[in-house]
């Protein structure tokens, strides 16, 4: 009983000063950045609850003053800078260290087999997942190959990546991706590393490192296929367009850019587009020297030439428009059905 009345006593010491002067000092903003560090920063109303009871009932006299202090006062005193410093701590950011594959820019030398790779997604509509399409550039020559998964797992995109590199027609040196984990993972690691393929990947702040492929998601992939959403099991038969129209049109038909690199006196390379060194992919490979020794052992520049002069550019165009408009007349219909 004595415990009690000596607990009401002291609690009648807590009063509210008069005016305005300054109440709460750097010692109280102390107590109350440690009592919520301690308790996890609960709500204000808990936290005067707690200074209260350090010092009416467990007598801890440093509690005093600040047990005086009204919730929305301790809210102001949790936003003033005394009070920040104590308790907000920065910590800078840690990358993420995957020892799989090599973080550079790869390095062709001129000869192709080196591609860069990227992932495009036809989007999401009404919480459905829209297709993927992987994107390979060859660097040196800008052959292309496009295909499409229904997703980026390792069920689906493993069969389309073995795919794409026996689509290539000369031998593979290089792989070279964005750091996403579908393809930064064991599993591409292991199917590369049976075939002698070297795996890179882009460096921090480096965005030109796999900018190749960027610019042909544009000018390619996005042309042909737009923005819209295309719903993930028509994979196949996009797949069915890529081998028989894209593939053949854009790699033995559609004109690219080839740079002239040139390198100032400081070291600084600057590139040149020449109209005189437009030709295709297929073009710009046999204008390689030695080209015939890139080629992969079932193939030859004859085997080639019939596939890439047996319709014009025109004829293949018009062939693959066609295709399209057929395809994408299926995808527009079944959409019109579900609604």
């Amino acid at each position: 009983m004595d415990f009690f009345q000596d607990s009401e006593s002291r609690c009648l010491k807590v009063h509210k000063p008069p005016g305005f002067k300054q109440k709460y000092g750097a010692t109280d903003v102390a107590l109350l950045a440690e009592m919520d560090e301690r308790y996890d920063t609960p709500s204000g109303a808990v936290i005067k609850k707690l200074c209260e009871r350090a010092y009416c009932i467990f007598n801890e006299d440093d509690y005093q003053n600040i047990a005086n202090i009204s919730v929305s006062h301790l809210y102001n005193l949790r936003h003033s800078a005394g009070y920040q410093k104590q308790r907000r701590t920065f910590d800078k950011t840690k990358s993420r260290k995957v020892a799989i594959g090599e973080r550079r820019k790869p390095k062709a030398e001129g000869k192709p087999g080196y591609i860069r790779i990227d992932t495009v997604h036809q989007g999401d509509q009404d919480g459905i997942k829209g297709v993927y399409h992987i994107n390979a550039v060859d660097e040196v020559t800008q052959y292309e190959v496009v295909l499409s998964c229904e997703r980026i797992s390792e069920q689906f995109l493993l069969p389309i990546l073995t795919e794409m590199l026996e689509t290539f027609p000369f031998n593979m040196r290089g792989f070279h991706a964005d750091n996403g984990s579908e393809y930064i993972n064991h599993k591409v690691a292991e199917l590369l590393n049976k075939l002698n393929i070297e795996l890179t990947k882009s460096r921090s702040r480096h965005s030109n490192d796999n900018a190749l492929a960027g610019s042909k998601n544009a000018s390619v992939v996005r042309k042909i296929f737009g923005y819209s959403h295309i719903e993930q099991h028509w994979a196949d038969e996009l797949n069915v367009f890529n081998r028989e129209h894209l593939i053949p049109f854009i790699n033995y038909h559609r004109p690219c850019y080839f740079p002239t690199t040139l390198t100032d006196e400081k070291g600084k390379e600057r590139k040149q587009y020449h109209y005189d060194k437009m030709m295709t992919p297929y073009e710009k490979l046999k204008s390689l020297d030695r080209s015939e020794d890139y080629l992969k052992d079932t193939l030859t520049f004859k085997m080639l030439d019939n596939e890439a002069y047996k319709v014009s550019d025109n004829q293949a165009a018009d062939k693959m428009n066609l295709a399209k408009k057929r395809l994408f007349k299926q995808i527009n219909e079944q959409k019109k059905a579900c609604f």
